[in-house]
């Protein structure tokens, strides 16, 4: 007998006896069959089952709901207590009602009234799924999601806008923000580090957006870089090399291309003896020294006060004795306290920037600067990137959806009023593509040396000279 007739034969029961009205719970959401995304449903006995399973969710779900009653939102609970309380709860109304299911269906009815009750709803087995990087919602229909690189639309779907701010509401709630129409957009992160940015009606004219940037639970290492192709093994020695050397270095690209990731993998470089002061949007770094100061901004309330910036921060770190200043990001007026703080001791300091081009990254440096509000004249500015900052670093997502490495820039100085680059690696383009339309290429030597090597071996670190290769291929100065 089929899982439609089971409940037929119950029905045909029940409808001898008067029905209790239902309770409507905004997100009782309908059973989805993710192995067969995109693809129609039959209507046949298994569109009956799935529409039987979605009535015993929602009875099952407002019974659980009804019983937890404020525990759902106690926050002395322990996540783990709350969770396995809410089983047995469900399991207990499982049982009482005599509801006709095999072993399987009824761990995946008890599986998705959780997720809706008490966890993300149909996000999350997205974020379960270590495939998954990136989760994008656009509106209660629609949910995306980024494997390998590449963006998928799900067949997952919220039960309506309502079950979809039910979700977003809980997220923030849990780390101290607010969402409502006097305060449409947040921006924050989840408890594992993820991060995650809301925004509602009226600002979302579609309904409400959510993206869900994942954090990695194992913090990926160079050789795993070298492994994925974002890196080749010489551009991993040049850059260990440069880190121990204590030169200032800045990682450029675009959104999403791996710049926090590439910058966790150089301050792994970092001698463990070092004190390191971390200063972030949202805490993402995940450095394996001890001697570590993690130090994150804070937004204004809703009163629009109690707001801390990363300038502040960035100013704050050079009292705090730090042998190294890790900013995760520059996109202000911190830009000038970074160059300043470069330029006044503290080398070795790492950072990254949103740029399309090393030559990009000089320019948006130049306009962040002016951000902080001194009337700075544009050659005093060009000085002090030059004298501040010794390589850049530019990471790429190429069309086949990996992440790498395309440019090894060194910041010679100055000529005239321009900033004089010089690549010792560029990404070889000519190796075409293999039959899964992914680059053949890596980074490639252009054959010129960069100036600080020199600087090495006063410092006794050593370099291989076939790092630089053998063949140049270009370069000179931009």
């Amino acid at each position: 007998m089929t899982l439609a007739d089971r409940f037929e034969a119950v029905r045909g029961q029940e409808s001898k006896q008067p029905v209790a009205p239902r309770t409507e719970i905004p997100w009782a959401g309908k059973a989805q069959n993710e192995s067969a995304w995109n693809e129609p449903t039959p209507k046949d006995h298994s569109a009956e089952a799935n529409d039987a399973l979605s009535a015993v969710k929602e009875r099952a779900g407002a019974s659980l709901y009804e019983r937890m009653g404020s525990r759902i939102t106690d926050s002395s609970l322990d996540e783990a207590e709350l969770h396995d309380y809410a089983k047995g709860e469900l399991r207990a109304i499982i049982e009482e009602d005599e509801i006709p299911l095999s072993s399987g269906e009824r761990q995946r009815l008890v599986q998705e009234i959780l997720d809706d009750v008490i966890g993300l709803g149909p996000l999350q087995k997205f974020l379960a799924d270590d495939a998954v990087t990136e989760v994008m919602v656009n509106g209660p229909e629609k949910i995306y999601v980024e494997r390998g690189g590449k963006l998928f639309l799900t067949g997952s779907r919220f039960t309506s806008e309502e079950h979809l701010r039910r979700i977003i509401e809980r997220i923030v709630t849990k780390v101290g923000r607010r969402i409502d129409e006097s305060s449409p957009l947040v921006d924050a992160r989840l408890s594992d580090g993820s991060r995650v940015n809301a925004i509602i009606p009226p600002l979302a004219v579609n309904g409400s957006s959510l993206t869900i940037r994942k954090f990695g639970q194992v913090p990926l290492t160079v050789n795993d870089l070298i492994g994925f192709g974002t890196i080749s093994p010489e551009i991993a020695e040049l850059l260990n090399a440069c880190v121990h050397a204590r030169l200032n270095i800045i990682v450029s690209g675009g959104t999403g291309t791996g710049k926090t990731t590439l910058l966790n993998v150089l301050s792994s470089f970092i001698p463990a003896d070092e004190r390191i002061v971390t200063i972030e949007d949202a805490v993402e770094l995940q450095l394996q020294q001890e001697h570590i100061v993690r130090l994150e901004s804070r937004p204004r309330n809703i009163e629009g006060k109690g707001e801390i910036s990363i300038r502040e921060l960035v100013r704050n770190s050079l009292r705090m004795r730090p042998d190294r200043i890790i900013v995760g990001e520059v996109r202000g007026g911190e830009t000038l306290d970074m160059l300043q703080a470069m330029n006044t001791g503290h080398d070795g300091s790492i950072s990254t920037v949103h740029a399309n081009t090393p030559r990009d990254a000089i320019a948006r440096l130049e306009t962040l600067v002016l951000m902080a509000g001194m009337d700075l004249p544009l050659r005093a500015i060009r000085e002090q990137i030059a004298s501040a900052v010794n390589l850049i670093v530019h990471i790429s997502r190429l069309r086949d959806g990996t992440r790498r490495v395309t440019h090894v820039t060194e910041v010679q100085g100055m000529e005239g009023d321009v900033v004089t680059l010089q690549d010792a690696f560029t990404f070889d383009y000519s190796a075409g593509m293999d039959a899964n339309g992914r680059f053949l290429g890596r980074p490639i030597p252009t054959g010129v040396r960069p100036r600080f090597v020199d600087h090495f071996a006063e410092l006794g670190i050593a370099l291989s000279p076939a790092v630089f290769g053998n063949s140049p291929i270009g370069g000179g100065y931009r």
